[in-house]
């Protein structure tokens, strides 16, 4: 049976074990994904971890995706990996902006700052968190910067100030020639000649 073959029939497996907390599954990337309900993502990723046809014991990483456009505008993304059997697994979770998901710490304590991160760049709530707060971004942050509409600018500049000899938070100032930019490759039909093209047209 090919690789494929098998995860798709692990796939089913899976929903059929887990009815209420598997919405879909299929085989995407020579990887099985799973969609999972967010309220049952805990006792999916035990089941994935205990069961002897998974055996999921190595937590690879956790991520967030953001799509504005959508009802449920995040989607929180779990990858394992099972040594024993050679097979990794993706689970999926969407949400809606309001609403939050379980924390799998107690069951992968290496979950921990993966969790923090997407609480961080998302703003994606983990319930039962031991320690949910910032990891990546400064104290005091404003803003989750890998939501689609954060601005690329931030909000706040941060600089030392040599007179106050302190560092200083303040709004993001930009200068007119910081707005302007040239989208003309140089490669694709631009009307400028660049320093050391005239050498060609020479030849």
């Amino acid at each position: 049976m090919s690789d494929s073959g098998a995860l798709s029939d692990l796939g089913e497996v899976i929903e059929a074990q887990l009815p209420d907390a598997v919405y879909s599954e299929g085989v995407a990337f020579g990887e099985l994904t799973i969609t999972v309900a967010p309220e049952r993502v805990a006792e999916t990723v035990k089941h994935l971890r205990d069961h002897p046809a998974c055996q999921f014991t190595t937590l690879v990483d956790i991520c967030g995706v953001d799509y504005p456009e959508r009802e449920k505008r995040f989607e929180v993304v779990y990858h394992f990996l099972s040594i024993p059997q050679n097979q990794r697994i993706r689970l999926k979770c969407a949400l809606r902006e309001d609403q939050t998901i379980p924390s799998i710490v107690d069951i992968h304590p290496c979950a921990n700052w993966f969790e923090r991160e997407a609480f961080d760049m998302y703003g994606v709530i983990f319930t039962g968190h031991p320690d949910l707060r910032r990891i990546l971004t400064d104290y005091g942050f404003r803003g989750y910067p890998l939501r689609k509409d954060f601005p690329t600018t931030g909000y706040v500049e941060v600089r030392y100030d040599e007179a106050a000899k302190r560092v200083v938070y303040e709004p993001v100032k930009l200068v007119q020639d910081y707005r302007q930019f040239d989208f003309m490759s140089p490669w694709e039909g631009a009307e400028y000649v660049l320093p050391g093209d005239e050498k060609t047209e020479k030849a």
